[in-house]
């Protein structure tokens, strides 16, 4: 659950940048309920990603220099336990992990 949680920040701090209207570092990481610091850290993610990110002091705001775009696609299907330690060798999930092997099995990012 914690990629999917990171995927969603991802997705809503890209559209807030897009439409230029994040405000201060600060701001957005409580507009996220996340840290200052995460805040920094999904700016890097998009970064690597190939977006120019920048911010503008006068505005206040993070803005993209360049023609980015993510689509953020996530399905879910829902495995039995025997078809999870197929898929993932066996020895991997124990029985308490079974349910994220059921979650992230279906789990897409397209970009």
């Amino acid at each position: 659950m914690k990629n999917l949680k990171i995927l969603e920040r991802l997705q809503q701090l890209y559209q807030r940048v897009k439409n230029e209207n994040t405000g201060t570092p600060i701001e957005i990481a409580k507009y996220m309920n996340i840290s200052e610091r995460s805040v920094y850290t999904l700016i890097d993610e998009l970064k690597i990603l190939g977006a120019e990110v920048y911010y503008s002091r006068t505005r206040k705001t993070y803005y993209y220099c360049n023609d980015f775009n993510i689509e953020l696609n996530i399905s879910l299907k829902v495995i039995t336990e025997d078809t999870a330690r197929n898929l993932y060798g066996g020895s991997y999930f124990l029985k308490e992990n079974s349910f994220t092997a059921r979650i992230l099995q279906g789990t897409k990012l397209c970009l």
